[in-house]
């Protein structure tokens, strides 16, 4: 088992995942169109947004989420159903908020919160190797941020990254963000590309290689699906200790 608590993947799974990945890749045309109808979320309610990085505490422990334009999204390591607790940070400071496990498939989970969480644009531009990406995440000594490039593997469907020490032994930054930053552009636009799901080990001529494996958009656009009622959805509730 390694570091992150994350079985081993053989090669077998890998290719086996290739057919479906191919219906994921035809389905991310029309969910882009999708999301490009959906109006931009206004900022009611609001505090100063800071990070949409989220811790996610359940009773067997904690992990990283993020929230989105279409909710939470999260790995459920921790669990996959019951209670939760949500704390966001502003610039303020930290908020808690309580909810409940969703399942939304594909090994994904959400859950909805009485306000408006601090939250991102999502991408859906499967990344090619070499491009730079930022992976954000937060511990018991703050945020953490570090930008790298994609990494490839014949043997390996879906992104690789260098593993940063932040999450060397560290099975609570399961899920920290990673983010596409547009060339030109600052941090404050960038756009999540998918969630640090674990690591794996990879053997060469040259020895064995560590990598992040990455769940990335060819399953985050199940959350849109899940979040096909946005123009439906109740208003987000005024409350004191955010205005």
């Amino acid at each position: 088992m390694d570091a992150l608590n994350l079985p081993a993947q053989s090669d077998d799974a890998r290719h086996a995942g290739h057919a479906a990945s191919r219906r994921r890749r035809r389905a991310l045309a029309s969910i882009a169109l999708a999301v490009a109808v959906f109006p931009a979320a206004g900022c009611i309610g609001d505090r100063t947004l800071r990070d949409p990085t989220l811790e996610i505490r359940t009773e067997r422990g904690s992990e990283l989420g993020v929230a989105t334009d279409y909710g939470v999204v999260f790995l459920g390591r921790t669990a996959q159903a019951g209670p939760i607790e949500i704390t966001a940070m502003y610039g303020d400071g930290p908020d808690i908020e309580p909810s409940v496990i969703e399942p939304i498939g594909g090994g994904l989970y959400t859950a909805e919160t009485e306000i408006r969480l601090p939250r991102v644009t999502m991408s859906f531009d499967v990344p090619t190797p070499g491009t730079d990406v930022l992976v954000v995440g937060r511990n018991a000594r703050g945020d953490w941020k570090h930008y790298m490039q994609v990494v490839s593997d014949p043997r390996v469907l879906g992104i690789l990254l260098p593993i940063p020490s932040e999450l060397e032994d560290a099975p609570d930054q399961i899920g920290a963000g990673v983010y596409v930053v547009p060339e030109g552009a600052g941090e404050n636009s960038k756009r999540l590309l998918g969630l640090v799901s674990g690591r794996i080990t990879l053997k060469s001529k040259s020895g064995q290689h560590a990598f992040l494996t990455v769940v990335g958009p060819e399953d985050l656009w199940r959350l849109v699906v899940h979040r096909r009622d946005l123009l439906q959805r109740r208003r987000w509730v005024y409350r004191q200790d955010i205005l």
